[in-house]
């Protein structure tokens, strides 16, 4: 699949869009004021140990103390988990875990590398396990593995391992330390690996020598902005175009390319129309789609996208799609079409976490198998890791897919000050009978000469008309005179009742 990859910079954001046949598969924004954190290694303080969730809370200089699991306590403080061989051969299962208590103590500083930017209100999550992802190989300086990414074939890793078995081994000068190659550095030469060895052993005892001079809470190492590691992750063989349209950015990333990634140089382009680069494939339209809940497919069906705080639930349906020859060939075409359209917008809108898609239900078996196939598929072509089953009891396809930072619903809008994110409003008249059992409630407490109404317009427009004779029941009831008083600014479920 063949993409293009347009770039949109600013000094105060840069927009990157993947696009694949003219339709936009994925969207990064990074804001100069609020990069992620993923890949940062900070030297954090201990400020709480909680034994009874196996975890601690670790300050690093942020507005809300990082979060910090047993199970990420890796080595040089909880040693090497991997399980032991004995002398005939079979596996012994790793040593049990030591308690996160008898293993950090507050006030403790360790270095630590975010694995999870802050979501909502909670915050970053750590590792102690650092990781510095090089341009062709992830470097893991605590460690001695020697790997080889998954998704290279395994026909080929057996001796990809081996000669970069060597190649450390040739280069261990520079210390120990584990290494995987990246899906990238399949194809790379000896010089390339070694090179990116070296950078990375370098890029480590930077990293160290900062944790003995700087403070608590300090920041070591900051990984790659947006726009460099366009270059170290988004590009690939089926690129074509990198298309950037600022001079100053473009001649800075060839600079940057030819020293790291000198095979991405060549398809660097200076974009200079006069029209806006996101317009010439509709971006900022397929943004603010991307906003919406409504995706129309094709067909005329349609999705339904929405996203809560435990959840996203995604639901399919038929719409005005009547073109098959009966019912359950017009189903089976609509999820089809909808497998597609559900795994490019959990790229586009980078939604994370536990995915629940309602397909609409198919009364043959052979064509839940092939929506399911034809779903994982799709669902492969994400850089991100997913997992889907299979169809429940209900219908239901229960999927994962990593989060590791704000999907982009959260980076670009924030809660409706009017509905504090209920995306409803309660009606005049509920707001009317509100005020009305309020008045009554603190009429009963207070002995004041009148009260006062304070509401929206629509609101005091129904006491004016509608609701006028319960608004004078309720006046000669409690024996005191009740005002009204329109206020623009306030929203609909917004009131004040003041005491005269």
């Amino acid at each position: 699949m063949q993409q293009d990859i347009l770039i949109n910079w600013s000094p105060q954001e840069t927009r990157v869009a993947v696009v694949e046949h003219g339709s936009v598969q994925e969207l990064h924004i990074e804001r100069t004021l609020e990069r992620g954190l993923v890949g940062n290694v900070y030297l954090g303080k201990v400020v709480r140990v909680l034994p009874g969730m196996q975890s601690t809370f670790i300050d690093i200089g942020l507005e809300r103390a990082a979060f910090l699991h047993v199970a990420d306590l890796m080595a040089p403080f909880a040693g090497h988990k991997h399980a032991e061989v004995d002398a005939s051969g079979a596996a012994r299962p790793a040593a049990p875990q030591v308690p996160i208590e008898k293993q950090v103590f507050e006030g403790q500083s360790l270095m630590v590398q975010v694995i999870k930017d802050p979501i909502g209100t909670k915050g970053a999550r750590l590792s102690t396990q650092i990781s510095i992802a090089g341009r062709l190989l992830v470097f893991l300086p605590q460690d001695d593995h020697i790997g080889v990414s998954q998704k290279i074939p395994p026909s080929q890793r057996d001796d990809l391992r081996r000669r970069l078995q060597a190649l450390v081994g040739e280069a261990s000068t520079g210390g120990g330390g584990g290494f995987i190659l990246r899906t990238n550095g399949e194809d790379a030469t000896d010089t390339e690996l070694a090179e990116d060895i070296a950078y990375l052993r370098k890029t480590w005892a930077r990293i160290k020598s900062a944790a003995t001079r700087l403070p608590a809470t300090s920041l070591l190492h900051q990984d790659l902005d947006l726009l460099r590691r366009v270059l170290r992750d988004l590009v690939g063989e089926q690129t074509q175009t990198i298309r950037l349209d600022s001079r100053e950015q473009f001649e800075a990333l060839q600079v940057f390319g030819r020293e790291f990634m000198p095979a991405a140089v060549g398809k660097l382009q200076h974009y200079k129309g006069e029209r806006p680069i996101f317009d010439l494939f509709a971006i900022d339209e397929e943004v603010a789609k991307a906003l919406g809940k409504r995706v129309e497919l094709k067909s005329g069906g349609y999705l339904i996208v929405d996203q809560t705080e435990a959840l996203t639930t995604v639901d399919v349906n038929t719409g005005g799609f009547v073109g098959a020859r009966n019912f359950d060939d017009t189903i089976f075409k609509t999820n089809l079409e909808a497998t597609q359209a559900i795994a490019r917008q959990l790229r586009l809108r980078n939604l994370g976490g536990i995915v629940i898609v309602d397909f609409i239900d198919m009364v043959r078996e052979d064509h839940r198998e092939m929506v399911l196939a034809e779903f994982r598929k799709q669902l492969a072509r994400d850089r991100v890791k997913t997992t889907a089953g299979g169809f429940s009891a209900l219908g239901l396809v229960e999927m994962t897919r990593k989060r590791t930072r704000e999907s982009l619903a959260h980076m670009l809008c924030e809660p409706c000050p009017v509905c504090a994110g209920k995306g409803t409003v309660k009606t005049a008249r509920s707001v009317t009978y509100d005020i009305l059992r309020e008045i009554l409630r603190e009429a009963r407490q207070f002995n004041p000469r009148e009260f006062r109404v304070v509401a929206s317009p629509k609101v005091i427009e129904l006491f004016l008309d509608e609701e006028s004779q319960h608004l004078a029941g309720l006046s000669d009831f409690i024996g005191k005179p009740i005002s009204l008083q329109s206020e623009a600014a306030m929203a609909q479920e917004q009131y004040d009742i003041v005491l005269l």
